[in-house]
């Protein structure tokens, strides 16, 4: 498979992570805040651990299980945050996961981000589902899976643990057919 293509917006530049990000990654994603709304970003955030993890994108991607995208502005091309897909081939469905710098928050980065990869997702991959998840107290982020076009699907409490509490988390999704329509002008 050819490498990992990249994404214009109106904004933004969303394209494949490299070395030379992981200390912008570190110190975005290190944010005590940022770590806070996500499940598995640590905090403090180790050294060592975003190069580990930028290397493991190239493969997610040629086997066809993940698509990591670099959130970065088009002027300047300042790393705004991460925006992905964990692919999951044998069901043509997929997870989306995002998190966004603290100094970018509350620009409509994140929803410019996600809506254009949802649209690479069914548009571009063989994908019939796309779904996401966030914590409860984080409504911010739910409001980002509703404005692009995904349904509410679940509430589970306590379905998750973050640093030894128990997290209640939502479950939004969108299929392909739901994308369809959204996108078909109306008709009178």
């Amino acid at each position: 498979m050819e490498h990992q293509p990249t994404i214009r917006t109106a904004r933004l530049i969303l394209r494949p992570y490299g070395d030379a990000d992981a200390p912008e990654v570190q110190r975005l994603a290190g944010d005590a805040r940022v770590a806070d709304t996500t499940l598995t970003i640590p905090h403090p955030y180790p050294d060592g651990i975003a190069e580990m993890w930028i290397a493991t994108h190239e493969a997610a991607w040629t086997s066809g299980r993940g698509a990591i995208f670099a959130i970065t502005e088009r002027e300047g091309g300042q790393l705004v945050g991460t925006l992905g897909l964990t692919i999951k081939p044998e069901d043509r469905s997929a997870e989306m996961g995002y998190w966004i710098g603290y100094p970018f928050w509350g620009r409509g980065f994140c929803t410019e981000a996600a809506a254009a990869v949802l649209d690479f997702g069914f548009a571009v991959l063989p994908l019939d589902r796309i779904h996401a998840h966030h914590f409860e107290r984080n409504p911010a982020s739910g409001r980002v899976m509703l404005k692009i076009g995904m349904q509410e699907e679940f509430f589970r409490r306590g379905a998750v643990e973050k640093r030894g509490v128990r997290e209640d988390v939502r479950g939004y999704a969108i299929t392909r057919a739901e994308w369809e329509r959204r996108r078909l002008p109306a008709t009178r």
